[in-house]
């Protein structure tokens, strides 16, 4: 009994590790958005900087939402700024998710949000 109990809390511990740094524990700053080119080929950019606040390190998965004039969501994408690097407490990584978009001329406002966390 006392084996099956080890090997339970073997198993349950990178859960447990995964369980200490939460969506909230992320802060985007620095967001700036910009339309580049003319025409057809306009890209957009959407940049900005995740930073870790958790006490372990961990990577964080962001949604970009492009919105109209009223608000109703036209496109949306999400992207691991960091890919499967995690990042250390207290550090950031700088991102564009923009080109995951393709842009439209009715989109209007941009927000992004942290959506999941992982430690790889």
């Amino acid at each position: 009994m006392k084996s099956l109990i080890a090997a339970t809390l073997l198993l349950v511990a990178p859960i447990a590790a995964h369980a200490a740094c939460a969506a909230t524990d992320f802060t985007i700053q620095d967001v700036k958005v910009s339309a580049i080119g003319s025409g057809i080929a306009t890209r957009l950019s959407v940049k900005g900087k995740l930073i870790n606040n958790c006490t372990s390190a961990a990577a964080a998965q962001v949604r970009l939402d492009a919105k109209d004039g009223s608000g109703n969501v036209l496109s949306s994408k999400e992207g691991w700024p960091a890919g499967t690097t995690n990042i250390s407490p207290g550090q950031s990584v700088d991102f564009d998710l923009g080109r995951l978009l393709h842009y439209q001329a009715d989109m209007q406002s941009y927000s992004l949000s942290v959506v999941d966390v992982r430690a790889w």
